[in-house]
Protein backbone atom coordinates (compact mmCIF):
# COMPACT_ATOMS: atom_id res chain seq x y z
CA UNK A 1 0.00 0.00 0.00
CA UNK A 2 1.13 3.58 -0.93
CA UNK A 3 2.53 5.70 1.63
CA UNK A 4 1.94 9.24 1.87
CA UNK A 5 5.68 9.89 1.09
CA UNK A 6 5.36 7.68 -2.25
CA UNK A 7 2.29 9.54 -3.61
CA UNK A 8 2.20 12.71 -5.33
CA UNK A 9 1.16 15.56 -3.32
CA UNK A 10 -2.71 15.97 -3.03
CA UNK A 11 -3.15 18.66 -5.49
CA UNK A 12 -1.62 16.11 -7.77
CA UNK A 13 -3.32 13.12 -7.23
CA UNK A 14 -6.74 14.10 -9.59
CA UNK A 15 -9.91 15.60 -9.16
CA UNK A 16 -11.95 15.41 -6.15
CA UNK A 17 -15.24 13.62 -7.09
CA UNK A 18 -18.39 15.78 -6.55
CA UNK A 19 -16.27 18.51 -5.32
CA UNK A 20 -16.42 21.96 -7.45
CA UNK A 21 -12.55 22.82 -8.78
CA UNK A 22 -12.36 25.93 -7.10
CA UNK A 23 -13.13 24.24 -3.51
CA UNK A 24 -10.84 21.30 -4.07
CA UNK A 25 -7.91 23.48 -3.47
CA UNK A 26 -8.69 23.52 0.62
CA UNK A 27 -9.51 20.05 0.54
CA UNK A 28 -6.35 19.62 -0.71
CA UNK A 29 -4.65 22.04 1.51
CA UNK A 30 -6.04 19.93 4.59
CA UNK A 31 -5.19 16.52 3.02
CA UNK A 32 -1.11 18.18 2.94
CA UNK A 33 -1.60 19.42 6.26
CA UNK A 34 -2.53 15.81 7.70
CA UNK A 35 0.39 14.00 5.74
CA UNK A 36 3.26 17.08 6.43
CA UNK A 37 1.98 17.24 9.52
CA UNK A 38 2.24 13.34 10.91
CA UNK A 39 5.48 13.17 8.79
CA UNK A 40 7.52 16.17 10.39
CA UNK A 41 6.04 15.19 13.84
CA UNK A 42 6.76 11.80 14.22
CA UNK A 43 8.51 11.01 17.47
CA UNK A 44 8.51 14.40 18.85
CA UNK A 45 7.70 14.22 22.48
CA UNK A 46 5.41 16.29 24.50
CA UNK A 47 7.83 18.21 26.12
CA UNK A 48 9.60 19.02 22.86
CA UNK A 49 5.79 19.31 21.42
CA UNK A 50 5.26 22.32 23.44
CA UNK A 51 9.20 23.99 23.58
CA UNK A 52 9.32 27.26 22.48
CA UNK A 53 12.41 27.00 20.18
CA UNK A 54 14.49 30.14 20.46
CA UNK A 55 11.10 31.91 21.21
CA UNK A 56 8.99 31.12 17.99
CA UNK A 57 6.05 29.36 18.44
CA UNK A 58 5.65 25.73 19.70
CA UNK A 59 4.37 22.92 17.68
CA UNK A 60 1.83 22.22 20.22
CA UNK A 61 0.45 26.16 19.36
CA UNK A 62 0.68 25.54 15.75
CA UNK A 63 -1.63 22.32 15.80
CA UNK A 64 -4.12 23.80 17.96
CA UNK A 65 -4.26 27.23 16.26
CA UNK A 66 -4.67 25.14 12.54
CA UNK A 67 -7.69 23.36 14.01
CA UNK A 68 -8.93 26.30 16.15
CA UNK A 69 -8.95 28.86 12.89
CA UNK A 70 -10.36 26.73 10.56
CA UNK A 71 -13.29 26.02 12.86
CA UNK A 72 -13.64 29.86 13.59
CA UNK A 73 -13.01 30.20 9.60
CA UNK A 74 -15.79 28.03 8.65
CA UNK A 75 -18.10 29.17 11.51
CA UNK A 76 -18.04 32.46 9.35
CA UNK A 77 -18.30 30.51 6.13
CA UNK A 78 -21.38 29.20 6.97
CA UNK A 79 -22.44 33.20 7.60
CA UNK A 80 -22.01 32.88 11.84
CA UNK A 81 -20.37 34.17 14.43
CA UNK A 82 -18.22 33.26 16.71
CA UNK A 83 -19.57 31.24 20.17
CA UNK A 84 -18.27 32.04 23.46
CA UNK A 85 -16.86 28.53 23.57
CA UNK A 86 -15.00 29.13 20.01
CA UNK A 87 -13.37 33.05 21.85
CA UNK A 88 -12.28 30.20 24.77
CA UNK A 89 -10.51 28.27 22.46
CA UNK A 90 -8.84 31.00 20.86
CA UNK A 91 -7.53 32.14 24.35
CA UNK A 92 -5.89 28.70 25.26
CA UNK A 93 -4.32 27.97 22.19
CA UNK A 94 -1.08 28.31 23.71
CA UNK A 95 -1.78 26.21 26.65
CA UNK A 96 0.81 22.99 27.04
CA UNK A 97 -0.12 19.83 27.84
CA UNK A 98 -1.73 17.90 24.70
CA UNK A 99 0.37 15.10 23.21
CA UNK A 100 0.96 15.18 19.55
CA UNK A 101 -1.53 12.20 18.67
CA UNK A 102 -4.36 14.44 20.75
CA UNK A 103 -3.74 17.71 18.81
CA UNK A 104 -3.38 15.81 15.50
CA UNK A 105 -6.91 14.19 15.98
CA UNK A 106 -7.94 17.10 17.04
CA UNK A 107 -7.12 19.33 14.04
CA UNK A 108 -8.41 15.95 12.16
CA UNK A 109 -11.86 16.50 13.33
CA UNK A 110 -11.69 19.89 12.46
CA UNK A 111 -10.90 19.39 9.11
CA UNK A 112 -13.14 16.72 8.31
CA UNK A 113 -16.21 18.88 9.67
CA UNK A 114 -14.66 21.34 7.32
CA UNK A 115 -15.04 19.04 4.49
CA UNK A 116 -18.28 18.07 4.92
CA UNK A 117 -19.30 21.74 4.50
CA UNK A 118 -16.91 22.43 1.53
CA UNK A 119 -18.61 19.64 -0.35
CA UNK A 120 -21.78 21.00 0.10
CA UNK A 121 -20.81 24.24 -2.31
CA UNK A 122 -21.74 24.50 -5.34
CA UNK A 123 -20.33 27.42 -8.18
CA UNK A 124 -23.55 29.96 -6.95
CA UNK A 125 -22.66 29.84 -3.72
CA UNK A 126 -18.77 30.48 -3.91
CA UNK A 127 -19.55 34.24 -4.34
CA UNK A 128 -22.18 34.74 -1.46
CA UNK A 129 -20.99 37.67 0.89
CA UNK A 130 -19.59 36.88 4.11
CA UNK A 131 -18.56 39.28 7.12
CA UNK A 132 -15.52 38.07 9.31
CA UNK A 133 -15.42 39.16 13.04
CA UNK A 134 -17.03 41.64 15.23
CA UNK A 135 -16.12 44.62 12.49
CA UNK A 136 -17.98 42.37 10.03
CA UNK A 137 -15.20 42.75 7.16
CA UNK A 138 -16.45 42.12 3.75
CA UNK A 139 -15.47 39.07 1.92
CA UNK A 140 -16.70 35.80 0.24
CA UNK A 141 -17.75 32.12 0.60
CA UNK A 142 -14.84 31.72 -1.80
CA UNK A 143 -12.29 34.24 -0.25
CA UNK A 144 -12.78 32.14 3.20
CA UNK A 145 -12.23 29.37 1.55
CA UNK A 146 -9.20 30.56 0.00
CA UNK A 147 -7.86 32.02 3.83
CA UNK A 148 -8.29 28.94 4.91
CA UNK A 149 -5.74 27.05 2.90
CA UNK A 150 -3.37 29.24 3.04
CA UNK A 151 -3.40 30.46 6.45
CA UNK A 152 -3.47 26.26 7.58
CA UNK A 153 -0.38 26.02 5.24
CA UNK A 154 1.45 29.12 6.38
CA UNK A 155 1.15 27.38 10.17
CA UNK A 156 1.92 23.77 8.85
CA UNK A 157 5.40 25.55 7.56
CA UNK A 158 5.45 27.17 11.19
CA UNK A 159 4.82 23.84 12.83
CA UNK A 160 7.34 22.20 10.53
CA UNK A 161 10.48 25.09 11.35
CA UNK A 162 9.69 24.40 15.29
CA UNK A 163 9.25 20.53 15.36
CA UNK A 164 12.93 20.25 13.47
CA UNK A 165 13.93 23.12 15.65
CA UNK A 166 12.86 21.50 19.23
CA UNK A 167 14.55 18.39 18.04
CA UNK A 168 18.02 20.38 18.62
CA UNK A 169 17.00 22.20 22.40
Amino acid sequence: MPTPESLPEPWMRGPIPGVHPLVAPSLYGFQQAREDLARYTEGLTTEQIWTKPHGFGSVGFHLRHIAGSTDRLMTYLRGDQLSEAQMQFLRSEHEPGASREELLAAMDAVFQRAESLARTLNAERLTEPREIGRKRLPTTVLGLLTHIAEHTQRHVGQAISAAKLARTV
